[in-house]
C-alpha cells in the first residue's frame, strides 16, 4: 500500500465544548431551549476534557471501583470475590411475536405454523443443488416465519423442528406482564442461563434482573419466570440458586446445598466469599438468602442510584456491605418485603383509596387503557364501562425500565396487531383461559398498590450517604 503523505498542516489539540439543556426534552423542546440563547455566542458553553477511563460527560464516581461486584469474572467460579457467582442476559428469542402470547392456544397455532414453514425449509435446502448464501436460499415472509442467525445456522444442519406442547411455560416478557412462552432450544435465538436456573422447570427459584448498559436510569425487578432480555433493557439475571443434574447415583446429600428434586442438585447463587464477608461484619447468622435480599434492597436506594448514577449506566452494579449491622438487617429485610410485592404481585389486594366505577356492567375486556388528559392520572378510563379513580400521585413514583409499573401495565395491557407479520396479541385471551374475565382490572389494581407500598419502603431504607 503506498504511504498516505504527511499532513502539511499540523496538528492542533482538539478542543470541544458543551452546553447541557437536560434531559427528557422532545426535538422541539430542545430547538426552543437552543433558540432563547440567540447565537451561538450568547450560549453558556464548559470545555469537556475526558477521564482516564474516556468519559467527556456523566463521568464516574472513583469510588465505584472500591465497591464489591456483582458479577464475578467467571460464571460458576466458586472462589469468586463477589457477590453472585452465575449471572445469564434474559432469554432472547429475536422472534418475540412467534414465540409469546397471552393465548396458550394461539401460541401453539402460531408455533406450529412457523414450525411448518421452518421444515419445509429444511426439506427443500435438502433437496437442491444450488449454491448459495442460505440467508439468501430462504423464503423470505414475515407472515410465515421470522429468520435469526441462530435459525438459519440450524437450517444449514438440516435440523428439524417437533411442536411440543410440554415446552409452553410463563415468562415475564416486560414488567409485571406475564405471557406464555414457547421455550424451544431452536425457535429461541439465546436461552441464556435460564435452563441453569430451574425457571423452565418450575423448581425453586429467584432472579434479579437489572437493566444493562446504556440506558439513562438503573433498575431492577426480581421474579421466578423466565425473564425477557428486554425485561430490562438488555436486562443481566442474577440468581438465588442455580441447579445441576444429580447424578445417576445417589446426590450428594452432605454437601451445603440441598437437592431441588425432579433429578436436580441444587447449588447457591450467592458467593461462598461474599458469605463470610458478610458473617465476619455482622453475625454468624448470615445466610446467602439474606445476602440475596440485601442486595435487592440496595439496589432500591435513592442514595446508590443518585450517587453512582453515571457508573450505572457504563457498569453493572457494585456494591458495599455496609458498616453498621443494623442497616444490613434493614436493607435485607426492606428486599425481602420489595420481592414479596414484585414476584407475587397478582396476590396484592386493590389499594383502599382506590374507586372502581362501573364493574356492576360485568364487562372487563379491554381494547387500550387511557387517561383522560395528558396531565390526568389520578384516573385511568379502563374501558368504556369502567373507570378507575383516586390514584395516589405516589404510586406512579415507582418506576421500572423508564417507566412506572402502572404505565407498564396500561401499555402493555392493550390489544395490538404486530405490523410486520399481521399477528394479534390480545391480553383478553389471558383472562379467559385463565377463567377470571376480572384479571386485568385486578392486576391494575394490585400494581398500584404495589406502587405505593414499593415507594414507601424505599423511602425507609437507611441512608447510605459516604458508604
Amino acid at each position: 500500500h503506498p504511504r498516505i503523505p504527511a499532513s502539511p498542516h499540523p496538528r492542533i489539540p482538539a478542543q470541544i465544548y458543551y452546553h447541557d439543556i437536560g434531559d427528557y426534552h422532545t426535538r422541539e423542546k430542545k430547538l426552543e431551549l437552543v433558540s432563547t440563547f440567540g447565537s451561538m455566542t450568547r450560549l453558556p458553553l464548559q470545555e469537556l476534557t475526558p477521564n482516564e477511563h474516556g468519559d467527556w460527560i456523566s463521568a464516574r464516581n472513583e469510588g465505584f471501583a472500591e465497591l464489591i461486584p456483582l458479577q464475578s469474572n467467571k460464571n460458576y467460579d466458586t472462589t469468586a470475590q463477589s457477590f453472585f457467582i452465575v449471572d445469564s442476559p434474559g432469554s432472547q428469542s429475536n422472534r418475540d411475536i412467534w414465540v409469546y402470547d397471552f393465548s396458550k392456544a394461539k401460541l401453539l397455532y402460531k408455533v406450529s405454523s412457523t414450525i411448518n414453514v421452518y421444515n419445509s425449509e429444511v426439506d427443500r435446502l435438502t433437496n437442491t443443488s444450488e449454491v448459495q448464501l442460505t440467508s439468501d436460499f430462504v423464503i423470505k415472509d414475515d407472515t410465515l416465519i421470522s429468520w435469526s442467525s441462530s435459525l438459519l445456522g440450524h437450517l444449514e444442519k438440516r435440523r428439524k423442528i417437533r411442536l411440543n406442547e410440554s415446552l409452553v411455560m410463563i415468562g415475564l416478557y416486560r414488567p409485571f406482564t406475564k405471557q406464555y412462552i414457547y421455550f424451544e432450544d431452536l425457535l429461541i435465538h439465546r436461552k441464556g442461563q435460564s435452563p441453569r436456573f430451574g425457571l423452565d422447570k418450575s423448581l425453586d427459584n429467584r432472579v434479579i434482573s437489572v437493566v444493562g448498559l446504556g440506558t439513562k436510569d438503573f433498575s431492577l425487578i426480581m421474579t421466578k419466570l423466565i425473564p425477557d432480555v428486554m425485561l430490562h433493557f438488555n436486562s443481566q439475571v442474577f440468581p438465588l440458586y442455580y441447579y445441576e443434574p444429580a447424578p445417576s447415583t445417589q446426590a450428594d446429600m452432605f454437601s451445603a446445598s440441598a437437592t431441588g428434586g425432579d433429578g436436580f442438585i441444587r447449588r447457591d447463587g450467592v458467593s461462598d466469599w461474599i458469605l463470610a464477608q458478610a458473617r465476619a461484619a455482622y453475625g454468624a447468622t448470615v445466610s446467602k438468602e439474606d445476602i440475596f435480599y440485601y442486595v435487592y434492597g440496595f439496589l432500591h436506594s435513592p442514595d446508590y442510584r443518585t450517587t453512582y448514577a453515571n457508573d450505572l449506566k457504563k457498569m453493572l452494579p457494585r456494591l458495599p456491605l455496609v458498616e453498621r449491622a443494623a442497616d444490613f438487617w434493614a436493607f435485607s429485610q426492606a428486599g425481602q418485603a420489595l420481592a414479596g410485592l414484585h414476584v407475587d404481585y397478582e396476590q396484592v389486594p386493590a389499594h383502599p383509596q382506590v374507586q372502581v366505577n362501573g364493574a356492576e356492567s360485568g364487562f372487563f375486556a379491554v381494547e387500550k387503557m387511557r387517561f383522560p388528559a395528558k396531565d390526568r392520572k389520578d384516573t385511568i378510563i379502563y374501558n368504556s364501562a369502567i373507570t378507575v379513580s383516586h390514584i395516589p400521585a405516589a404510586a406512579y413514583e415507582y418506576v421500572v425500565n423508564g417507566k412506572s409499573a402502572i404505565e407498564w401495565v396500561m401499555e402493555r395491557y392493550a390489544v395490538t396487531t404486530h405490523k410486520e407479520s399481521g399477528i394479534v396479541n390480545d391480553p383478553n385471551d389471558w383472562a379467559r383461559e385463565v377463567g377470571n374475565p376480572r384479571y386485568i382490572l385486578d392486576l391494575l389494581l394490585s400494581v398500584i398498590h404495589v406502587s405505593t407500598q414499593t415507594v414507601a419502603i424505599v423511602a425507609g431504607l437507611p441512608r447510605v450517604v459516604g458508604e
